[in-house]
């Protein structure tokens, strides 16, 4: 599995941010086509997120197309395929069929263009109450869905609740999409965007709350944001210390016929040892180990 840790997002019609996307050090950038780019704009950003595509080849990308409910969905799809795309970010996705229709869309498009079928990935962002109640129905919709992500200001828009530091409002939601990203076989969510970009700890906290509840990586929007992010998310030192410790211990333990053990008063047993070999892999992944 590639790192998802951190996937910014660069508005598709600020020629000074596309500018800047060689230096950013997120696991992967979205172009923005939606929420940051004016209606009469749309047009524009198509054009410029083409020729940033054609530009930034190593990059790992995605654009985040206008909603299929939007006339601005077909052409937006149809102007970013290229081979350094990595996928789509589908909007406000409520429903299988959605999936189903972006799905036959870019098949079509692969096609067109001489891309291997399949290659484009569809990250459904679930935004409102009808696409969390049907997260599973979307996890495991097509081949081409393998995480899916949220997106918490639009969803207590919808809810009417009240968007706040805490996230409590939004703790049920993104429960729903960890429980559904693993029913269904696919990749662990992404986690929403943290809109304070001026507090650091704010954003610490709250990335560390979806590490805990099962995320494996955060949407940004300011580049400060990327290494508090990947901090998080990347194993610490103290983590991968005992991870080797709990590992060893167990391996030796099995050898003479032990499953269950302890180490630093703790019982150790097979899924706790798991978790600290996900644990090294992980870390190997990042280059901590």
């Amino acid at each position: 599995m590639a790192l998802f840790r951190s996937l910014m997002f660069v508005p598709g019609n600020q020629p000074r941010r596309l500018e800047k996307v060689p230096s950013l050090m997120s696991d992967a950038i979205i172009y923005d086509l939606e929420d940051s780019v004016p209606l009469e704009e749309k047009e524009t950003a198509r054009k410029m997120v083409s020729e940033a595509l054609a530009k930034h080849t190593d990059k790992t990308s995605f654009v985040r197309v206008n909603a299929m409910s939007t006339v601005y969905f077909f052409e937006d799809v149809s102007a970013v395929i290229s081979k350094s795309l990595q996928g789509i970010v589908l909007p406000k996705t409520e429903r299988r069929d959605q999936i189903v229709i972006a799905e036959y869309l870019l098949t079509q498009l692969e096609r067109k263009h001489g891309l291997k079928p399949g290659c484009l990935e569809i990250v459904p962002l679930m935004e409102t109450a009808l696409g969390i109640a049907n997260a599973l129905e979307v996890a495991g919709s097509c081949h081409r869905v393998k995480r899916l992500a949220f997106g918490a200001v639009d969803f207590t828009l919808d809810i009417q609740a009240e968007f706040t530091e805490e996230s409590m409002e939004t703790f049920t939601a993104r429960s729903q999409l960890v429980i559904a990203s693993r029913a269904a076989g696919i990749e662990p969510p992404i986690d929403t965007v943290y809109t304070n970009v001026k507090q650091p700890a704010g954003l610490e906290a709250s990335t560390k709350q979806a590490k805990q509840m099962g995320f494996q990586g955060k949407l940004v929007i300011h580049p400060d944001q990327i290494d508090i992010v990947h901090s998080v998310f990347s194993p610490s030192p103290k983590e991968i210390e005992a991870a080797q410790k709990i590992v060893q211990a167990f391996e030796e333990a099995t050898r003479s016929g032990m499953a269950a053990i302890q180490v630093d008063g703790k019982m150790i047993d097979y899924p706790v040892v798991e978790r600290a070999r996900r644990i090294l892999e992980y870390a190997s992944k990042t280059g901590n180990l």
